[in-house]
């Protein structure tokens, strides 16, 4: 099949801050060649031991979520983290994760459907789990029994009571939290087993978790 040249393998960047930071990284990243980008309101979790991992000292935090093809992708995330010093303690964190298809933006056509990427197996996964407020607490509990050490709680409600938010272009309704756990690649099914039977997942509506490898990171040390 001869290969298409508009079709371009994509990247999701996320960019975990410290509150106030976000709008910097947007506008950084458009004088890299991203086209734009949405800012996210999380906490960090609060106990010490999960502190050391996801640079979580203060507990508002930023979450930027941005789109690009992979080549643009990775160099925006080495000229962010040349800027923000990702490597350096309480500075954040910077990753991509592969996008499989993308809608709703027409400057972007994905690539569907391939079994190989290309490039370095990944040694991170981020684990993203989706359930009613008030429990992603509980996640990240038990997500540290099994060997986590951190994560980022993002609040998934809307403005109002009949509208929903998308994160992930997928549609969170209100009264919901979404947790990111990221974690090394030989502890995810741990940690993911660990969140199934603490918050019994497979019971109906008690919520759902995501599993992604992460392509490339700044900041986990």
């Amino acid at each position: 099949m001869q290969s298409n040249p508009d079709i371009k393998e994509l990247e999701m960047l996320c960019v975990i801050v410290n509150y106030g930071l976000g709008s910097k990284i947007v506008k950084h990243s458009k004088e890299q060649g991203i086209r734009g980008g949405t800012i996210l309101l999380g906490k960090g979790t609060i106990k010490n031991t999960l502190l050391e991992f996801l640079d979580l000292a203060e507990s508002r935090k930023e979450i930027v979520l941005m789109a690009a093809d992979s080549t643009t992708a990775y160099t925006v995330l080495e000229k962010l983290n040349s800027k923000f010093k990702f490597n350096k303690p309480h500075h954040g964190i910077a990753f991509s994760t592969s996008i499989t298809s993308i809608l709703g933006a027409k400057n972007y056509i994905a690539e569907m459907n391939k079994e190989s990427r290309g490039g370095k197996n990944p040694m991170y996964n981020l684990i993203m789990v989706v359930v009613d407020r008030g429990k992603a607490e509980a996640v990240i509990e038990a997500a540290s029994k099994a060997g986590s050490r951190g994560g980022t709680i993002i609040n998934g409600r809307g403005s109002g009571i009949h509208e929903t938010s998308k994160v992930f272009s997928m549609e969170i309704e209100p009264e919901k939290e979404i947790a990111l756990i990221i974690c090394e690649k030989q502890l995810t099914e741990s940690i993911a087993t660990s969140i199934r039977n603490d918050l019994q997942i497979d019971e109906p509506g008690n919520g759902i978790i995501f599993i992604q490898d992460i392509k490339r990171a700044y900041g986990l040390y």
